[in-house]
């Protein structure tokens, strides 16, 4: 009975642990939107990712007896090296187009992820995924509206970093059975930290104490969101939470519109929820393939 309970406790859980994730990943848009550019893009993410650092002195033993081989040393890197561009250009999105905007885009993330392991990891790629790959690219356009209003390069900056997080999450899915996740997290969190020192020294600024408690807000609410995410896809399968994620577009309109003076656009709403519906898809049909080869974690435990 006990155990019963317990099992169907899970999803209400899973569904509150992203809810808690999407608040913290629309702080954190908040927070940056909130600089007004006052920091250079490059400065911003290097502050973010060393006042960050702090949080991982917990993991500092477990880092210390890690032995790298070569191969995870180059896999490690390579994956710093992508995410290190990527948050780049994200800071610079974040100062260029609307909060709702970055968001919807933002949703391209899973589908770019999807493509990717088909041309490198070989997978296997159905006709109804495709539909719903070509259905988040039609979203895609939808939010962008290229030949009907001028892009900002903070659109392009956008589509690049979605792309950019997407080949690091796939590097981390490479390597991920091989170290703990607290090891993956830290060392990104250095080799990204080493990667946008060089950047953020070309156009360093002295930024105001104020703005150094907005960066460090940042990296709290950046740290808290992947935790509770973590805890979120611990309490129940990634189908269960995957649709809560849609609520952070509402409160980007909403965040850009009480305070940011950023006018809810029709275009960005339909173009994000035709996205987000593409990803609900291919992340159901690989849950449904998942289970018909072995059932699912939260399955195997009595």
């Amino acid at each position: 009975m006990a155990g019963g309970m317990a099992k169907a406790g899970s999803p209400a859980r899973g569904i509150f642990w992203m809810l808690v994730t999407g608040l913290c990943f629309v702080a954190v848009t908040a927070l940056v939107k909130a600089l007004h550019g006052r920091v250079p893009a490059a400065e911003s993410a290097f502050l973010r990712y060393v006042l960050g650092l702090v949080f991982l002195i917990p993991m500092w033993p477990e880092l210390r007896r890690l032995k790298l081989t070569r191969r995870l040393v180059g896999l490690f890197t390579l994956r710093g090296v992508a995410h290190t561009v990527g948050v780049a250009l994200w800071f610079y999105a974040m100062s260029r187009i609307p909060i709702a905007e970055v968001t919807a885009l933002n949703y391209l993330n899973p589908v770019y992820v999807t493509i990717l392991a088909v041309i490198f990891l070989k997978e296997r790629l159905a006709m109804r995924r495709i539909l719903a790959i070509l259905a988040a690219l039609a979203g895609a356009l939808i939010i962008l509206r290229p030949g009907f209003r001028e892009l900002d390069p903070g659109h392009l900056a956008m589509l690049g970093t979605a792309m950019l997080f997407a080949v690091s999450y796939l590097l981390a899915k490479i390597f991920s059975g091989e170290v703990s996740a607290s090891v993956v997290v830290a060392m990104l969190s250095i080799t990204v930290t080493i990667g946008l020192a060089p950047l953020a020294w070309m156009v360093w600024v002295w930024p105001s104490w104020g703005d150094l408690a907005i960066l460090f807000g940042v990296a709290c609410f950046a740290t808290a969101g992947h935790y509770t995410m973590t805890l979120a896809f611990a309490a129940a399968p990634v189908t269960v939470t995957q649709p809560v994620t849609f609520l952070q577009l509402v409160w980007s309109v909403m965040l850009g519109a009480l305070f940011f003076g950023e006018p809810a656009d029709p275009y960005v709403i339909t173009g994000g929820v035709l996205i987000l519906g593409a990803v609900l898809f291919i992340t159901w049909r690989e849950a449904v393939l998942a289970r018909r080869v072995t059932p699912a974690i939260g399955e195997t435990k009595s």
